[in-house]
């Protein structure tokens, strides 16, 4: 209890050393380096300070810094920015140092640091450094820990990474719009000694959600439910950088969670372990094979495994997350026969296309006429054919020859013979099947209340 106490009596002479160095050192800022491709920068290992093994921001990057003195020093400019979401499509969001989500910061256990944060919004901000031990001084959370950073101001926030683990960064000041725009990051904190946790390759990203009506490309931040665009590090499928690794390969995959619901992320082939979460690295011994895990809102996981040699999806499990510009309005039109209908729609609208009645997998190989800056609803192509996704939905790419430090996408899989499905050329018995039973008068009908009147009981 003394070295906990201890820690938290030093809070308000840490705090007043951050102000000086406010006051004495902006004209010394470290550089605010700046990275607008959505292209994922590959994992540089550090020039200066402990060494780490760094993570791969999925259409990424980390944040460089400098040494000041022993202290690791970052500089985050908080800022309006334009996102592309994938080819095609770009969000007006705000973000940090040019992109949303802001760059990864990556530091090491005992690592004293001092990120320097400059407001270029048009609003005041703060920064919170979520799951971080620090003083309360330095825990971002505007009128409460601190002051709130004005428009053109910078602000200094300074502590020591007690733990390893993976933690994520957004503001603590008009939430509801500034993480509907789009202001967060990933903070990792690497552990002091790099034999402790290793793997050969570290994925790093946020899940986000937006509300864009088709045409537009300013998220509505009163959204609460219905969102259209699920998304990974603010990329859709398939503009999400695939996971590429190599066979044989202990891959962790860190995932945190700040959009306003849960995301049981599913993933295909090989079983995983969760082996950290918002708290740190779970023991071993308390650890099971999984092959989804459930993220709920404000939480972050990380989990691993050992890469096998394939194709294997990765995505939420939730259906509606998987599609882009998805409507919740759209009437089930499985079993309609509309065609009369649509012939007399056509001589007014000649684009017209008959589609929902056999359910909606035309979609995907479907090239409709779209409104501008808008996604279709199901997109991406595989060796296959059509793949029928979007949203929250990658690939985790497994080769034999993947050389270490290599995240270029690879060549299309190619599968050992006798390992694909394939259609049965052979004769079909006819199942014998009992008579279905038939509706009559006194069958039960449910019809959902629908308008402003009262529902009878």
């Amino acid at each position: 209890m003394s070295n906990r106490r201890n820690f938290f009596r030093t809070a308000g002479a840490v705090a007043l050393g951050a102000t000086a160095v406010s006051r004495v050192g902006a004209a010394s800022l470290p550089e605010a380096v700046y990275q607008t491709s959505p292209t994922m920068q590959p994992p540089r290992p550090p020039d200066t300070g402990r060494p780490y093994n760094p993570v791969a921001t999925l259409n990424g990057w980390s944040l460089p810094w400098r040494m000041h003195n022993g202290v690791k020093e970052f500089h985050l400019v908080a800022e309006p920015v334009v996102r592309e979401f994938a080819p095609g499509m770009k969000a007006n969001l705000w973000g940090y140092n040019g992109a949303s989500p802001g760059p990864t910061i990556e530091a090491v256990e005992g690592d004293r640091v001092r990120i320097f944060v400059t407001n270029k919004l048009p609003e005041h901000t703060t920064v919170h450094w979520h799951g971080i031990l620090l003083p309360s001084g330095m825990d971002g959370v505007g009128g409460l820990t601190q002051p709130h950073i004005p428009v053109g101001k910078t602000f200094v926030y300074e502590f020591t990474l007690l733990r390893a683990g993976t933690h994520m960064y957004h503001p603590h000041a008009d939430e509801m719009t500034q993480m509907a725009m789009g202001m967060m990051g990933m903070f990792i904190v690497h552990p002091k000694d790099q034999r402790q946790m290793r793997v050969d390759r570290d994925f790093v990203f946020l899940l986000a959600a937006y509300d864009i009506e088709p045409g537009a490309a300013t998220p509505k931040t009163a959204e609460m439910t219905d969102f259209n665009m699920w998304t990974w590090n603010s990329r859709v499928f398939p503009g999400i950088d695939p996971l590429v690794c190599r066979t044989g390969d202990r891959v962790r995959v860190r995932v945190g969670n700040l959009t306003m619901t849960n995301h049981p992320i599913h993933m295909h082939g090989p079983h995983f372990v969760v082996t950290g979460t918002d708290g740190g690295w779970v023991p071993p011994a308390a650890r099971w094979p999984e092959v989804t895990t459930d993220i709920a809102v404000g939480q972050m996981r990380a989990f691993e495994f050992d890469a096998v040699a394939g194709d294997w999806a990765i995505h939420c499990h939730k259906s509606h997350h998987t599609m882009n510009a998805m409507g919740h309005d759209v009437p089930n039109m499985i079993g309609v026969d509309h065609k009369g209908v649509a012939e007399r729609i056509t001589r007014l609208v000649p684009d017209y296309m008959v589609m929902g009645d056999k359910g909606m997998a035309d979609m995907g190989a479907m090239e409709m006429p779209l409104p501008d800056n808008t996604l279709p609803m199901m997109t991406g192509t595989g060796p296959f054919g059509p793949m029928e996704m979007g949203g929250m939905f990658s690939v985790v790419k497994v080769r034999d020859a993947v050389r270490p430090g290599d995240f270029r996408e690879p060549a299309p899989y190619r599968h050992p013979p006798g390992t694909v499905a394939y259609e049965f050329k052979g004769d079909l018995e006819q199942p014998a099947r009992a008579p279905a039973p038939q509706g009559d008068r006194n069958t039960m009908r449910v019809r959902k209340p629908s308008g402003g009147g009262h529902a009878n009981h």
